[in-house]
């Protein structure tokens, strides 16, 4: 064999390796296992840091939907700056890998690492959630984050979803929401009988009791249900949220207070292996992510409605307030429907009973701290 030849397949067997080598490390990725994930990013800086942590989440708002939708997002970006790229969250749609309703399921099984969702949506395997997603007639925003940070309220949701391999974070948490979109008047308990309404949690279960027709679909498909005539009626969200959905354009009587939901908490829900073999430094990072978030929220959400209600005239939509009467009934059902669900679950019964206490000592301070909300009327 003359050296030419011999060159030409010392190259060919060199381009041969180094083939071999690169299939490999593709290969490795794609059967990577998701969350684990090798190489790096560059930072701003010039430096680069490795991605030590790298999360499918599925969410349950459209991320285009306000203040709900918009949320998550500002987490996995907080998070990921606040890393300097080493842990990134990888926000997915409703539906595109998970079903809306569904996210908590799929990260308990360890198909996902984790997921944004609302827990009152588990009200049918967990009894207790909707205490600690929104509950009639209950806490207000500010009063429902001092039960969870101080009142004991985090470990007893830690607890409650410990048993289902789901660690719970709060992530986001807002104001009332309105008490719906109608296409006609409510003026007293014969106009919600019979009424074909999309309603959530425990309020759902509440007008159901009142005669209304309940069904629960995700806030994409409402429209959709409004404008076909397949319901009356829906609750859903903020102001903001449910006008960019559309609902104003089929329904024109929009009603307040929001009594079924004083309080709206979002949570960031992670596979409880996948948390407990982070490093104490990135469980920490997510945690002041999240806290970080839930101010945030909180504050858009309570700058963000009045503009969009004082809008209403000019597109034809009627800001009312239920009769006192029927909110005065809605209070003594839900009631009996709380109380029902505490005699009959031990997990409800307890959270119950933590909130209870907790309002019982907190009403000294907000019946004599806070001016009368007609005050400066």
């Amino acid at each position: 064999m003359s050296s030419q030849t011999r060159g030409i397949s010392n190259r060919a067997a060199l381009v041969a390796v180094t083939i071999a080598f690169l299939v490999g490390i593709i290969g490795s990725l794609a059967v990577r296992p998701p969350g684990q994930v090798a190489g790096s990013v560059a930072t701003e800086n010039g430096q680069t840091v490795a991605t030590r942590i790298r999360w499918r989440v599925p969410l349950v708002f459209q991320t285009t939907i306000p203040v709900l939708g918009d949320n998550p997002v500002y987490v996995a970006d907080i998070i990921e700056r606040a890393s300097a790229g080493a842990v990134k969250l990888d926000l997915f749609e409703p539906g595109e890998i998970v079903p809306a309703f569904s996210i908590t399921d799929a990260v308990r099984d360890g198909k996902i690492e984790a997921g944004y969702t609302w827990l009152g949506y588990d009200q049918g395997k967990i009894p207790a959630s909707p205490l600690v997603s929104a509950v009639p007639f209950g806490m207000e925003p500010w009063e429902y984050s001092a039960w969870w940070y101080v009142g004991g309220g985090q470990q007893l949701t830690e607890e409650l979803y410990k048993g289902h391999n789901l660690h719970p974070l709060l992530c986001g948490l807002t104001g009332p929401e309105t008490a719906g979109w109608f296409r006609n008047r409510i003026v007293s308990l014969d106009d919600v009988k019979g009424l074909k309404i999309r309603f959530a949690g425990l309020g759902g279960r509440v007008i159901e009791r009142l005669g209304a027709s309940v069904t629960m679909i995700p806030g994409g498909e409402i429209f959709q249900a409004l404008e076909k005539g397949a319901i009356d009626a829906s609750e859903f969200a903020l102001p903001i949220v449910d006008q960019s959905l559309g609902f104003n354009r089929v329904a024109k009587f929009n009603y307040y207070p929001g009594w079924h939901q004083p309080f709206t908490s979002s949570h960031l829900v992670v596979n409880l292996k996948v948390w407990e073999a982070l490093a104490p430094a990135d469980q920490a990072l997510l945690e002041a992510g999240c806290t970080a978030a839930v101010t945030r929220n909180l504050a858009q959400a309570e700058a963000l409605q009045g503009e969009v209600i004082a809008g209403f005239p000019e597109i034809g939509v009627n800001a009312e307030r239920l009769p006192e009467p029927l909110l005065r009934e809605l209070n003594r059902v839900a009631d009996t429907i709380i109380a029902e669900e505490a005699a009959k679950d031990a997990d409800f019964a307890k959270i119950l009973a933590s909130q209870q206490q907790f309002r019982g000592n907190y009403k000294y301070w907000k019946s004599l701290a806070y001016l009368p909300r007609d005050f400066d009327e």
